[in-house]
């Protein structure tokens, strides 16, 4: 197996050739925040160019975050962390490149060989401490420190991707309840949408590490939903992990974050187990650990300008058509023009008759969406559905048919039967209702969008928001158990994507699942989302 052709991708039809002046040689990956590029500066040093995703490049609360960020980046100066070079927040979309690292993530490292012996664990740790000292000392919180996010150069580890990173000084810390991040490495609070601060940084340290030495999340495997409902709640199990890293550990993950142990403490630590090793290169199996070098593509030449060749005409000129000539190409023309309008109207209706059908398929499922899962690739009921669509924007009951009073009877089995509700728009003038009528024309609903403070977000004065962090279907039992400990009356919707699952509990106990359609918050004054919205009445345990 080649590792360089896993390492550099080559370009997709849906890549730029180019970004503000960086030729793109290969692609490196994708995240949360966008894709991730291999270029070059004009002296031919290799960098990495992030490119940011368009739905969140449309948030401007978004863009005015990344530049504080941006701008605080340009600071950091440290031996363990990819130095930032360039950016353009306000770039469409923004953009910003890192130094390129040499070296395989810790992620792919652990997948080639296995979890790493102590001494590499130790380095490892020292270094991603030293890395974050300079990164705080900038004032910023990483907030997705990972495995992925950790290189293994020749000469130690290097910190990347502050991408999702916060400002410690910006005011709105947690942008007002927004829980980013990757769940599988997240701290207490930042899952429950508490206060990110250095700390959350610790635990993230903790956890990566922990990965390192397990070759494996400490918090196990399975949904994002019960691996964070298990790092808020659940101790982690320390007697898996080697017994000299057992007191390490146990500073770094302490649930609450002034328990934790400092940065320079953990150096400390880490240096005086490692003994001479610290002052080196490394342990001696560190390069063990990283696998075989790669060597990054060469420039790509700069493109050489053809200029356009005049157009020699060499046939002559035919001759004036007589009359009867002239009225043969009027009927062919006649005729060609006929058979095009008429294949474009078929195939007109042929698309209408598609969009028509497929409308019809997702109200069917939308009416008829089991409540509890059931067998099926993804763990929810693959069976099809034989209710009736709603109309858009009106409900339907979980039986289909004519929609029914707001509070359908349970099921036999005393599960709550789901009401749908398609394609709600939310805007500045009107809001959402777990009553009747659903789709209010006023501001006096249970669920309104606003974008007049900080950034567009849902909020209520009845009820709570949680975000799903998963790409799958979310059951009702996934929305009671992440709504249980639940607060948060106001949701931003940065960090909410296209298809992302907001599920919110009523006071009165009803459970709802927003699933986001369509999002336009570039221009606050016209902003406006399209959701579907699932209603489970007294559902809440």
């Amino acid at each position: 197996m080649n590792h360089a052709t896993e390492v550099f991708q080559p370009l997709q039809g849906d890549d730029p050739p180019m970004v503000a002046g960086y030729r793109l040689a290969a692609r490196l990956g994708a995240g949360g925040m966008g894709r991730v590029y291999l270029s070059h500066t004009q002296g031919g040093r290799p960098v990495a160019i992030k490119v940011v995703r368009p739905e969140l490049a449309d948030d401007p609360e978004f863009r005015r975050r990344f530049r504080r960020e941006v701008e605080a980046a340009q600071r950091v100066r440290g031996a363990y962390t990819a130095e930032l070079i360039d950016a353009d927040a306000d770039g469409t979309p923004p953009w910003a490149a890192t130094l390129y690292v040499p070296g395989p993530s810790l992620t792919e490292a652990v997948a080639r060989r296995g979890p790493l012996p102590v001494p590499a664990v130790l380095w490892l740790v020292a270094g991603v401490a030293e890395a974050l000292q300079a990164i705080h000392a900038a004032g910023i919180v990483h907030r997705d420190l990972k495995p992925s996010n950790v290189l293994l150069a020749a000469d130690g580890p290097r910190v990347i991707d502050f991408g999702v990173s916060l400002a410690a000084d910006f005011t709105s810390h947690t942008a007002t309840g927004a829980a980013v991040g990757t769940p599988h490495f997240m701290a207490p609070e930042q899952a429950s949408a508490g206060e990110v601060t250095a700390a959350t940084d610790v635990f993230a340290l903790g956890q990566t590490a922990a990965f390192a030495a397990l070759g494996r999340p400490l918090y196990g495997d399975g949904s994002a939903i019960g691996v964070l409902y298990r790092i808020v709640h659940d101790e982690p199990d320390l007697s898996l992990l080697p017994e000299p890293l057992r007191p390490l550990f146990a500073r770094c993950l302490a649930a609450d974050p002034r328990d934790r142990a400092g940065l320079a403490e953990i150096v400390q630590w880490c240096g005086q187990r490692l003994g001479a090793d610290a002052g080196g290169a490394g342990p001696a199996v560190w390069s063990d650990v990283r696998g075989p070098d790669v060597t990054a593509p060469s420039p790509l030449p700069t493109p050489t300008r053809v200029l356009p060749q005049p157009l020699v005409v060499t046939q002559p000129q035919p001759l004036p058509a007589g009359p009867g000539e002239r009225r043969a190409r009027g009927r062919r023309t006649a005729l060609v023009t006929t058979a095009a309008v008429t294949a474009g109207v078929v195939a007109l209706g042929g698309l209408l008759w598609a969009v028509q059908d497929a409308g019809n398929t997702f109200g069917d499922w939308v009416a008829g969406a089991p409540s509890t899962p059931g067998p099926g690739p993804s763990g929810r009921s693959a069976g099809p559905s034989t209710a009736s669509p709603p109309a858009s924007g009106r409900a339907a009951d979980a039986e289909g048919g004519t929609p029914q009073a707001s509070k359908p009877s349970p099921t036999a089995s005393g599960t709550p039967r789901p009401i749908g509700l398609v394609l709600q728009r939310l805007d500045a003038k009107n809001s959402l209702s777990f009553e009747k009528p659903f789709q209010r024309e006023d501001r006096k609903g249970d669920i309104r969008f606003d974008c007049e403070n900080t950034g567009c977000a849902l909020e209520s004065d009845t009820s709570v928001f949680v975000q799903m962090f998963t790409d799958e279907a979310v059951s009702l039992d996934e929305c009671r158990l992440m709504l249980a400990h639940a607060d948060q009356r106001r949701w931003p919707l940065a960090s909410v994507p296209v298809a992302g699952q907001i599920c919110v509990k009523h006071e009165s106990g009803d459970i709802a699942l927003l699933t986001v359609q369509t999002k336009s918050t570039a221009l606050p004054e016209l902003a406006a989302l399209t959701l579907d919205m699932t209603i489970w009445r007294r559902a809440a345990t």
